[in-house]
């Protein structure tokens, strides 16, 4: 049973103690501390640091109006920028949303409190919070990476490293097996780079990517002459690969006929050139991979058995990037910041909307998905932060999986539209804009700066 000391701390900063009772009982799952004005409220978050505040405007000694709930947002933003204030107000609901969004508030929420739909706010709240707080963690202490290029903090693909680095001393032939899209070259590579193999050359070769009558000359090589257009003699990859390590990508489409010669180089070491009669002695370990199933295969008539076994001696099962937690996100800001280095580079991170979407999305396509996804949206964002909108997924997968919709995207695409409409009709005067808008203009200029438009 987890202790009260041990759960989440909510701030709520309300001056309505009935409403303080209330939502101390209501969200027992997190440790509520309560705080009536300003003082009480930057005295709360120095001593306990919540990750998550519900913030009402009206508080005393202006129960009636807004600016002291707006002075103690703007204080509490510049102690603990990181905390995640829920802004609440019945008082010009509207315009008090957009100044309270554009001074940095997380979400806003109308009054009278809906208890469900404040829950649902304040947890989605805490998930975005926790990602954050993970990731700035992983970077400071650098722990983002093993094998040298492959991101994880999941431990199932730590569990992969610890055994890439285990075999990769050895001289075992290595199959790994994973969906497409997984990284199968870059810890095929990284067998190489921890082998007693890593000065001599890696050569990667596409099995499915070349014709069946090609990938027999492109394996082995072929002497001048041996068939039309052969005017003089080729290397083939396995020789190239000499003293090294040749990886065999979908192993699994290697048609039958070449697999027999394939097996026999496994098991004697020597090869022959299309057109060539004399073996060839290679040194050169084999490292595979294949996103089917081979058992299956083998069963069908459609892959040797003797084969795989050669292939096998160790196999390695990549996880999916739906199998490894929190990596999606530590991914994305990897991309992000390094796609916005090279393409746009005003981008500066992910919102929080477009951080619940990445850790909430399936990633059917894996990493190698995730990365033109973000690729895509950082050339394609307008703002300093890639949104959800930007990454553009599929469907309604944008919501995060099973999250609730974040209601500050929601907001900031159909105000960025509003004001966008506002200042064409106006042709870009101010003035005019926040007056169409309803608005006054330093809150059409505060929102201009929030969102990053010009008029």
């Amino acid at each position: 049973m987890t202790s009260e000391s041990e759960l989440p701390v909510l701030l709520v900063v309300e001056d309505d103690e009935g409403l303080q009772r209330q939502l101390k009982w209501a969200y027992d799952g997190y440790t509520v501390v309560a705080a009536h004005d300003r003082r009480a409220a930057i005295e709360a978050l120095r001593l306990h640091e919540p990750a998550v505040v519900t913030l009402d405007l009206g508080l005393p000694p202006d129960p009636d109006g807004t600016d002291e709930g707006f002075a103690t947002l703007r204080e509490m933003l510049a102690l603990k920028p990181d905390t995640k204030v829920i802004v609440a107000s019945g008082h010009g609901a509207r315009e008090s949303a957009m100044k309270a969004i554009a001074l940095g508030a997380y979400d806003f929420y109308r009054k009278p409190i809906d208890i469900d739909e404040l829950g649902l706010i304040v947890a989605r709240a805490f998930h975005v919070h926790g990602l954050e707080e993970e990731n700035r963690r992983l970077e400071k202490t650098g722990d983002l990476s093993v094998l040298g290029s492959i991101i994880t903090s999941a431990d199932e693909m730590l569990k992969v490293a610890r055994t890439i680095e285990r075999v990769a001393s050895t001289s075992a032939s290595v199959m790994l097996l994973g969906a497409s899209g997984t990284g199968k070259e870059l810890l095929a590579r990284a067998v190489h780079d921890r082998s007693g193999r890593r000065e001599a050359p890696f050569i990667a070769i596409n099995c499915a990517a070349i014709p069946e009558n090609l990938l027999e000359a492109e394996l082995f090589g072929y002497e001048r002459g041996a068939f039309t257009g052969a005017v003089k003699s080729n290397v083939g990859k396995i020789e190239l690969a000499e003293g090294g390590t040749l990886f065999l990508d979908e192993v699994g489409d290697i048609p039958l006929p070449l697999q027999v010669k394939l097996l026999r180089f496994l098991q004697e070491r020597v090869i022959e050139r299309i057109g060539g009669r004399q073996p060839i002695a290679v040194d050169t370990r084999i490292v595979c991979a294949t996103h089917q199933d081979l058992q299956s295969m083998i069963g069908d008539g459609r892959f040797r058995e003797d084969l795989y076994y050669r292939l096998a001696e160790i196999v390695v099962k990549i996880p999916s990037l739906a199998e490894r937690p929190g990596d999606a996100v530590l991914l994305a800001r990897h991309f992000t910041n390094l796609f916005a280095r090279e393409m746009n580079p005003k981008v500066q991170g992910l919102a929080p909307d477009a951080l619940v979407a990445i850790d909430g999305y399936a990633w059917p396509g894996n990493v190698r998905e995730l990365e033109n996804r973000i690729k895509r949206a950082v050339i394609m964002a307008d703002g300093r932060l890639v949104s959800a909108a930007d990454l553009d997924f599929p469907g309604t997968a944008s919501a995060g999986g099973d999250l609730p919709i974040n209601l500050r995207a929601v907001r900031e695409v159909a105000d960025r539209k509003a004001i966008r409409q506002a200042l064409s009709r106006t042709d870009n005067n101010i003035s005019g804009a926040a007056k169409l808008l309803g608005i006054s203009r330093p809150t059409l200029y505060d929102l201009l700066k929030q969102y990053q438009l010009t008029a």
